[in-house]
């Protein structure tokens, strides 16, 4: 008897503890899931949502909103919340120029989403010089998104364009300009017809940008799409760039720039350049150019700097590869006697310094027979100039990849040009090195 009641006891309390055992982990799940719920609808709520149609902005109205945009910013800007998002949405909107100036000193992650179509004004008396239709200024922790388009009406302007014969011509305006940004992202963005760059980074920090879609006609003038100066760490991927101009141009003073996966054509490929044209121009150093295309530009990629440099400057540390070629004029080409004026006339040698230079594994297709043109400055050789597997056919007459062609031709049909400079081979070498 006194057994059977002794495991009764022991089989209760073993429920008993097994009961609340149970309740126990049921209720910290429910509190746990409550405060996550808590902490998400926090998270929310600490966003502040700005949209450009509380300040008056109406989209495909044909009005000016400028003005909507400059309101909205500036609510954005002075926001006492540490996370904002700027809105503009979907329909077309004109608007121009506008300045979202920093510092925003409360706000750390500020998200432009541009949904809409914005159109650039055409009264090119409302730009200065040198300026930006749309700039970005002084800001920490910028993202710039949304898949909206910045239509910068350029063909109104091109005709205005006088810099391939004035060497002081007055430059028409940049669609997006970014200057001192740090932490900055733009994604799945469009970008037609600039007036000038497309897009241009002045002196940024920690910069990247993905999925974006750049386009103007091949004959429209100085249509770069990107152009970067005195800026470092910065990242630019997987994007499609077709222009009148270089694809991605790299100017002075930049140090670890990364550029990958891009589709450039038309235009005038990837540039290092041009340097050396300007007094106290910093150095260009820790450039990598990696598994990008070039469809039917007149360069693949190209280092360009002026003769008759006003100073002392140096590009090294730079690599490209895994680079195709489909029907490029000048595939890999080194010039520097640069000049893209109608008439130049100087004989002085570059006094930019080229060294620690790597292509590897650049394949595909030149329109013209000299497919390698290393072109150094006489006053300072280029050194260090190594070029690792590179596979470079004539095009056929058709203009298309014609590799089989050009193959059974043989590698003849192709051909190097090189001066003052050795240059060191590894690999297969087509066209033959330079002797």
């Amino acid at each position: 008897m006194e057994s059977a009641i002794f495991h009764y006891l022991r089989v209760l309390i073993l429920f008993f503890f097994f009961t609340l055992s149970s309740f126990s982990f049921v209720l910290r799940g429910d509190i746990n899931l409550s405060l996550r719920n808590r902490v998400r609808n926090i998270d929310k709520s600490s966003v502040l949502i700005v949209n450009v149609h509380s300040f008056g902005a109406r989209a495909n109205d044909h009005r000016d909103h400028t003005k909507a945009f400059e309101a909205a910013w500036d609510k954005a800007c002075k926001s006492s919340s540490s996370s904002v998002d700027l809105i503009i949405p979907r329909g077309e909107f004109s608007v121009g120029p506008l300045r979202f100036s920093g510092p925003c000193t409360n706000v750390s992650n500020l998200t432009v989403r541009v949904k809409g179509h914005l159109k650039a004004s055409t009264d090119l008396s409302k730009y200065r010089s040198g300026g930006g239709w749309i700039e970005f200024r002084w800001i920490n922790g910028l993202t710039l998104t949304g898949g909206g388009t910045f239509d910068g009406q350029g063909a109104v302007a091109w005709p205005f364009n006088n810099c391939t014969t004035d060497s002081n011509c007055k430059l028409l305006p940049t669609s997006l300009k970014f200057v001192g940004m740090n932490r900055t992202v733009v994604r799945r963005i469009s970008s037609v017809n600039s007036k000038f760059f497309h897009m241009a980074l002045v002196e940024c920090r920690d910069f990247k940008g993905t999925r974006l879609n750049i386009t103007a006609p091949s004959d429209s003038p100085n249509t770069d799409g990107i152009h970067i100066e005195r800026s470092s760490n910065v990242y630019f991927s997987r994007s499609h760039i077709a222009t009148g101009d270089d694809c991605v141009s790299i100017g002075q003073g930049n140090s670890q720039i990364t550029i990958t996966s891009i589709k450039c054509g038309p235009g005038h490929g990837i540039s290092v350049g041009s340097l050396g044209r300007y007094p106290n121009e910093k150095d260009v150093k820790g450039l990598v150019v990696r598994d990008c295309k070039m469809s039917g530009t007149t360069n693949g990629i190209r280092i360009k700097t002026w003769a008759n440099s006003p100073g002392l400057s140096a590009a090294t540390n730079m690599t490209f590869q895994n680079i195709v070629m489909k029907n490029v004029t000048n595939p890999i080409i080194i010039d520097q006697s640069y000049c893209p004026f109608s008439s130049c006339t100087s004989n002085v040698p570059s006094k930019v310094k080229l060294s620690d230079i790597y292509f590897k594994n650049i394949r595909g297709t030149s329109s013209s027979r000299v497919a390698v043109q290393l072109h150094c400055s006489r006053g300072i050789p280029c050194k260090k100039v190594f070029l690792e597997n590179v596979h470079l056919y004539l095009s056929s007459s058709g203009g298309g990849i014609g590799e089989n062609q050009s193959r059974n031709r043989g590698s003849e049909a192709v051909s190097s040009s090189c001066r003052y400079v050795r240059a060191r081979y590894i690999g297969t070498q087509i066209p033959p090195p330079c002797h």
